[in-house]
């Protein structure tokens, strides 16, 4: 099997009746990593997620979801798989949008940064995790807003041609 290793942000095509599995390497235990996802289209938008540790235990395990986020700190360095199957859908492919986010291995004990470089380093690396959860947050917001402007639009055309045939329909008084 491809280990297909990720670096930033990837939206995929699943096809039906298929599990594609992708790798992101752990250098150290304790190091969080995170996994967000979300299913843009494709039969009832579900899907089953499945994420393993180095050992091949299942750490996390969902089926038929539409999206989520999921963060935990390896218990092992080594290779982690995230699992998207689409095995219950025998007909219909599915686009995944995903993304899965590495932290900065944990600092050992006993290490003191005395370089106040090292300090603005961690500070900035600090500060752009922050930022890249508010940015997976706000991108999972603005789909859900989404999600909801489509369901009332609906809902209003079905208003108005329920609301248009009423009003063009003949009655007659005997």
């Amino acid at each position: 099997m491809d280990k297909k290793f990720l670096k930033q942000k990837v939206q995929k095509l699943e096809d039906a009746d298929a599990e594609e599995c992708f790798f992101e390497k752990a250098t150290e235990a304790g190091t969080k990593l995170g996994l967000s996802f979300q299913i843009a289209e494709g039969g009832f938008l579900d899907i089953d997620v499945r994420i393993l540790g180095p050992d091949g235990k299942a750490i996390y395990e969902e089926q038929r979801q539409t999206s989520g986020k999921y963060t935990f700190a390896a218990h092992f360095s080594g290779i982690y798989t995230f699992c998207f199957s689409n095995k219950m859908s025998t007909m219909t492919p599915k686009v995944v949008m995903f993304d899965v986010s590495v932290g900065e291995p944990p600092k050992q004990e006993g290490q003191e940064d005395d370089m106040s470089a090292d300090k603005l380093d961690g500070m900035i690396r600090e500060l752009s995790a922050s930022l890249t959860a508010v940015k997976q947050e706000q991108e999972y917001m603005v789909a859900m807003w989404s999600f909801f402007e489509a369901f009332i639009l609906i809902a209003m055309t079905l208003g108005q041609v329920y609301y248009l045939k009423r009003f063009f329909e003949v009655r007659r008084v005997v």
